[in-house]
């Protein structure tokens, strides 16, 4: 049996950022566009988004995973490229989509977003809304959605109880089935910020304590990691990346994203992650290989 490949790559921040008018930098898009100009603009690079996508497509997965932030500060002028680039990367029946925090900067951002980007976030079924699910060959992808616009400063995500209570009822649904479950999410579960935590982690985590799924993927966080939390009868990974799009900077590693090769073995299944990007050199490679199941 071939395994089931599945790319991940998350915090896309989408440079150049288009300039906005005067009318639209209020409240924190002003915050937001001060820290771009300063700061941001020299950290997120076309030319590292571009040669990460390559890399992606000279790997042919048989999906990709895309969670949250496409965007930098939700305004209307940068939708049209941010649409222009995902299509670029795949067709919706290729690439699943998540939102992030950047993606609901503002309370008008949500809906234009979602009108935006629906088709890469829409139930088989054809349902929108979150959380959705997609069949793609022995995977369930379960799509959240954390973006909820916040305060300046402060860059938390929610559920909410309905997705909650929404997700709760799906997982049980699949739960018979031998599915290879992976919920995408923007927020990490476990953060060590708490101005950028998912508020109602604790709920989540009591979701996936009764039904389980096999692997969690986020970004947010802009770094490599795997944290691991309770399921029903074993651990489940929780596995996040660097922004696509980034630079070595500080204490966050330049843009790399996870493969994933998937495959049933007897009644179980097994799960290698293999971790490419920019390493110390200047083109990307393998940068890790490890067994999760």
């Amino acid at each position: 049996m071939t395994a089931f490949t599945l790319a991940h790559l998350s915090d896309v921040h989408l440079p150049p950022l288009p300039q906005p008018a005067i009318g639209e930098l209020l409240g924190k898009r002003m915050l937001g566009y001060i820290n771009w100009k300063r700061n941001r603009h020299r950290i997120h690079q076309s030319d590292v988004l571009d040669a990460l996508v390559a890399d992606i497509k000279a790997q042919a997965p048989d999906h990709i995973a895309v969670t949250g932030d496409l965007v930098n500060l939700a305004h209307a002028a940068e939708l049209a490229p941010a649409r222009q680039w995902i299509e670029g990367v795949g067709a919706p029946q290729l690439v699943s989509l998540v939102p992030g925090n950047h993606d609901a900067y503002t309370r008008n951002a949500v809906p234009r977003f979602e009108q935006t980007f629906g088709d890469y976030m829409r139930s088989d079924t054809g349902a929108v809304g979150f959380p959705y699910l997609q069949r793609r060959g022995p995977l369930a992808l379960i799509g959240l959605s954390t973006a909820v616009p916040t305060a300046p400063f402060m860059a938390t995500g929610t559920l909410g109880a309905a997705q909650l209570a929404t997700l709760d009822r799906m997982l049980g649904e699949v739960s018979g089935a031998e599915l290879f479950r992976v919920l995408m999410i923007h927020h990490p579960l476990r953060s060590k910020h708490k101005h950028k935590r998912l508020t109602d982690s604790d709920a989540l985590q009591m979701v996936l304590k009764r039904h389980g799924v096999e692997l969690i993927l986020h970004g947010h966080d802009h770094i490599h990691s795997t944290m691991w939390f309770e399921g029903p009868s074993c651990r489940i990974p929780a596995i996040g990346v660097p922004s696509a799009s980034a630079i070595a900077h500080g204490h966050r590693p330049a843009a790399a994203y996870n493969l994933f090769a998937i495959e049933r073995a007897g009644d179980a299944w097994r799960c290698e992650q293999t971790v490419r990007g920019f390493g110390d050199g200047t083109g990307i490679q393998q940068l890790q290989r490890a067994a999760l199941t």
